[in-house]
């Protein structure tokens, strides 16, 4: 046997396994299925190319921008966050008992607990399906237009973001603990509050941190079809070609945006600094 430089002992490194038929003729579809969608996106290099006149138009017609309407920007944008925050607080503090609900192992196995299970996972199901635009759309039709329209959607849409994830959460919590509170003949929720919740905190904390950061970026969004907020004045100013207003509305929502994903980034190390391993 040939010396292969490798010390007795030490395997060789993982390789992929030679496909099968099967295998191999899925992966080809599957390939031909990634150019189809290409082309049925429209993708054309050709299109971005020519399109870079009418970009360095706008960019030359947007600049500088207008600081005219400055404060009334300002209340719109303070509003836009107001509304993200609102809703973010509203659908975390919605999405605690429904994950608890959609967690495997947290309920009794009993009928009744099988159909709140199976009902609070469609329901979480169901609000992360959706998009926020049409949830916005279903509230303005149903409360009219304004902030608060763009506040229940965003609590809605955080509901399914935040469920899914507080469920899992609890479900990757180590047994040990909630185990000796049952033996020790604690009930199902003081188990479920005095050790799963408490074990999985900094990973609902992280997880909400980044449905604010989700939310703030939707609610400009929301503003476009009149559920409040700095949208729809972006929209105005697209409308009437006030480019540089346009472009005012454009940077101040970057900054906004920036400042939330960056307090949540140090917020996050903080809580992961501080979580015991």
């Amino acid at each position: 046997m040939a010396d292969t430089g490798r010390p007795r002992g030490e395997e060789l490194p993982g390789r992929f396994k030679r496909p099968g038929v099967f295998q191999f003729c899925a992966y080809v579809l599957l390939v031909g299925f990634v150019f189809l969608s290409f082309q049925g996106a429209g993708w054309s290099f050709s299109a971005i190319l020519s399109g870079g006149p009418a970009m360095a138009d706008f960019l030359s017609r947007a600049w500088p921008p207008s600081m005219e309407r400055l404060p009334q920007l300002s209340a719109a944008l303070l509003e836009t966050f107001q509304m993200a925050l609102a809703g973010t607080i509203i659908g975390v503090v919605v999405s605690l008992p429904l994950a608890v609900l959609a967690a495997k192992g947290l309920s009794r196995h009993t009928p009744i607990s099988r159909i709140f299970y199976s009902s609070s996972r469609l329901l979480i199901a169901f609000f992360r399906t959706v998009p926020d635009l049409i949830w916005a759309l279903v509230f303005v039709i149903t409360v009219g237009l304004g902030p608060f329209a763009g506040t229940l959607a965003i609590a809605v849409d955080t509901v399914g973001f935040c469920g899914r994830f507080f469920a899992e959460s609890m479900e990757d919590v180590e047994k040990g603990p909630s185990e000796a509170l049952t033996a020790a003949g604690a009930s199902k929720l003081d188990t479920i509050f005095c050790a799963v919740v408490p074990a999985a905190m900094p990973s609902f904390i992280t997880t909400s941190l980044f449905a604010l950061e989700k939310a703030t970026r939707s609610s400009v969004v929301l503003g476009l079809v009149g559920a409040g907020g700095i949208g729809i004045e972006l929209k105005v100013a697209m409308d009437f070609f006030d480019y540089q207003l346009a472009m005012t509305i454009i940077l101040m929502i970057f900054v906004l945006v920036l400042c939330v994903e960056r307090l949540g980034s140090i917020a996050r190390n903080r809580i992961l600094e501080g979580t015991p391993r």
